[in-house]
């Protein structure tokens, strides 16, 4: 009986060292949850990098939150990380200072907190990454392979930054073109700098809140200077000085990075670069990411889904730079044939997604449904989005088509 136990315990202890090493290994392959890399993210965002942090929203969970994307399952395009920044609870303002400079008769430095005495403003907008959408390209480009779970619906508030500018009696230089954001480089973050027009100066928020809490760490907290209109990469998160210079920047995040060709002095509705091809980027021969590209998005049905017939709801929104309203929202259930017109929720200018819904009648059986945004400035969507490829897959803008089935 002894040796019997002495055996079974041998082996039992065989098993368990097996066990342990085959756990220990799967443990040591298996990629962080969102929750694990970013303290208060939803376990079911879509991790594209873990350093710096990279999350695409599910696109379900995206569409289940119609009128404001929670901080949540907010999507997260970082380019540098900042220790201690990996958190959705807001970051201290306490000691955060920016320094104002470059073309203005008087250089300046605040605190954050001196914000807080300033009128407050809010701004809802479409935040979005210029990379949304990029596997749709074909051949697929490089970068994160974003789907369409690269933007969100957010609320910030703060201070515009022409009216901190006011209160500090500071006026531009004639030559101040543009205004050029650069983040936080503590704890050796690489530089990050962008560089938008000086028109943007119009509704440029020094954000310190967003959705009616403290700015997330991880979204740019404790201060983010945000263009409304504008691609999220413009969006400068940890912004520790603001820059009002003559040119565009010419750092790497300016370019080659966050650009499409163009051809100078040219309006084509398609950008003028080979499916496949590399392109040499420069300042001349591109233009960078900056206002957001008209489109259009359908929330429900979804891919896949079944739902009762034959009256069929379908929703989604739309949006664009801002500049000028969306007029109409056009629904297709016969490949782009015939469009059915869509109603708005509001036909006015607007940084924030415009909801749309309509009623299709379809017999039982799978469908595909289309959807394409109009502006009053005559803009819309192209039926191939591919026209506009470009190697780094950016600004996809493509008719959406999804298919279903009716019961």
């Amino acid at each position: 009986m002894e040796k019997v136990n002495r055996r079974t315990t041998l082996k039992l202890m065989g098993m368990g060292a097996a066990l342990l090493a085959a756990g220990g290994r799967g443990l040591a392959q298996q990629t962080p949850t969102a929750d694990q890399l970013v303290k208060g993210k939803n376990p079911k965002m879509i991790v594209l990098s873990q350093r710096p942090v990279v999350m695409e929203t599910p696109y379900d969970l995206l569409v289940s939150n119609p009128e404001r994307t929670p901080k949540e399952i907010l999507y997260i395009r970082n380019n540098v990380d900042l220790p201690g920044y990996n958190t959705v609870e807001g970051a201290n303002l306490e000691g955060w200072k920016v320094e104002v400079s470059g073309l203005v008769d008087k250089p300046f430095t605040f605190e954050a907190k001196e914000l807080l005495s300033l009128p407050q403003h809010e701004v809802t907008m479409v935040l979005q990454c210029s990379g949304n959408g990029r596997t749709l390209y074909n051949p697929r480009p490089s970068g994160n392979p974003w789907k369409r779970g690269g933007m969100g619906n957010v609320t910030f508030r703060g201070v515009r930054l022409k009216d901190l500018l006011a209160a500090k009696g500071v006026k531009l230089g004639e030559k101040a073109f543009y205004i050029t954001a650069h983040a936080s480089r503590q704890g050796n973050a690489p530089e990050f700098v962008r560089s938008v027009p000086i028109h943007a100066l119009e509704n440029a928020l020094l954000a310190l809140s967003m959705n009616g809490e403290p700015l997330p760490a991880v979204h740019g907290g404790p201060v983010r200077l945000v263009f409304p209109g504008y691609f999220g990469v413009n969006n400068v998160k940890w912004v520790e000085k603001i820059e009002f210079t003559e040119g565009e920047n010419t750092t790497t995040e300016q370019v080659p990075r966050y650009r499409v060709p163009t051809i100078p002095n040219a309006a084509i509705p398609f950008l003028p670069q080979e499916p496949g091809k590399t392109y040499p980027y420069t300042l001349q021969n591109s233009r960078p990411n900056w206002l957001v590209t008209l489109n259009s998005f359908i929330f429900a049905p979804l891919e896949g889904q079944t739902v009762e017939g034959p009256y069929v709801r379908v929703e989604g929104v739309a949006f664009n730079d801002g500049i000028v309203p969306i007029v109409s929202v056009e629904v297709s259930t016969n490949g782009g044939r015939t469009w059915h017109q869509a109603q708005l929720e509001r036909q006015e200018k607007s940084f924030g997604w415009i909801r749309w819904r309509t009623t299709v009648y379809l017999r039982s059986g799978e469908h595909e449904i289309m959807a394409r945004a109009w502006d009053a400035a005559g803009r819309s969507q192209p039926l191939d989005g591919n026209i506009a490829w470009n190697e780094r897959g950016y600004e996809y803008s493509g008719v959406m088509r999804v298919k279903f089935t009716v019961a």
